[in-house]
């Protein structure tokens, strides 16, 4: 059978109703896979067959009511060396660590803003359309919060906050694929929020162009409100350890001439924004 030809058998057994060809009765099985009280797992078939990899598009979804977003970057001293996705969670106590953004040729500066409270990666502002703020200083304000620069006055937002991620803008508010149309696929990490601003971990190894991908985003029950994008290739990572079950996702080169390639371990990243558990 064809890699193709299995995509499409993968998609037809996950689906949510009687097929003769995944053994007679299928139970549905819910989008949205518990873990714990505010940390849902979810993995969603594409609509359309990559021709490599599962097709599969996973998603963690945190309610910033339990949970806290960390920023963590290599810059830091005392946050310590790059590290695959499950190294940071590993050695800074998180449930899950996704890419926080694209770095530069020194493979440790963020080629936009990055920066908390007590350290900055990188101060500029550049003309990328997005910025996740978090650590908030102003208990009034929401938790978390992914601003569309042309929706949202990023000045009159940024006292609120103590961390910045700025990325590339891949939907915009209200929910409106702002990609341009690229013939390119790639394994892709993203960072999004629904609609009751829980933020949405995205994962998808199998290669797809960016703009299909947020349009396959928006058509899923993810109530996805923007969303930008954080890594490709096969840096892009998330690994999530929660409800005792273990999840590493790791994306796979663009080029995948050998098979070799697409079973490469995950690599060290200089960045990362973390979950962990709120204290209560």
């Amino acid at each position: 059978m064809s890699r193709r030809a299995r995509a499409l058998a993968s998609l037809a057994c996950t689906a949510a109703f009687v097929a003769a060809a995944c053994g007679g009765r299928t139970a549905p099985r819910p989008a949205w896979q518990p873990l714990e009280p505010g940390l849902d797992y979810g993995e969603f078939p594409a609509p359309e067959p990559s021709p490599r990899g599962d097709s599969t598009i996973r998603v963690l979804r945190v309610d910033p009511a339990r949970f806290d977003l960390r920023l963590l970057a290599s810059s830091a001293p005392a946050d310590g060396p790059a590290r695959t996705a499950r190294e940071w969670a590993a050695g800074h106590g998180l449930v899950a660590a996704i890419n926080s953004s694209m770095f530069g040729e020194d493979l440790r500066t963020a080629v936009s803003m990055l920066k908390r409270r007590d350290h900055v990666n990188n101060p500029r502002l550049t003309r990328d359309r997005t910025v996740l703020v978090f650590d908030r200083l102003d208990p009034s304000v929401p938790p978390v919060q992914l601003v569309d620069r042309e929706a949202d006055d990023l000045d009159a937002i940024a006292p609120a906050y103590g961390a910045f991620v700025q990325g590339i803008r891949m939907v915009a508010r209200p929910r409106r694929n702002v990609w341009e149309k690229q013939p390119r696929r790639h394994s892709v990490a993203a960072i999004g929020l629904d609609g009751k601003g829980r933020v949405l971990l995205v994962h998808c190894r199998s290669p797809y162009p960016v703009h299909d991908l947020a349009g396959y985003l928006l058509a899923l029950p993810l109530d996805l409100r923007n969303a930008m994008y954080a890594e490709g290739g096969p840096l892009a990572q998330l690994w999530i350890g929660a409800g005792g079950r273990e999840i590493e996702l790791v994306g796979m080169s663009d080029a995948g001439f050998l098979q070799a390639e697409e079973e490469l371990p995950a690599q060290p990243i200089p960045n990362v924004i973390g979950v962990v558990r709120r204290a209560r």
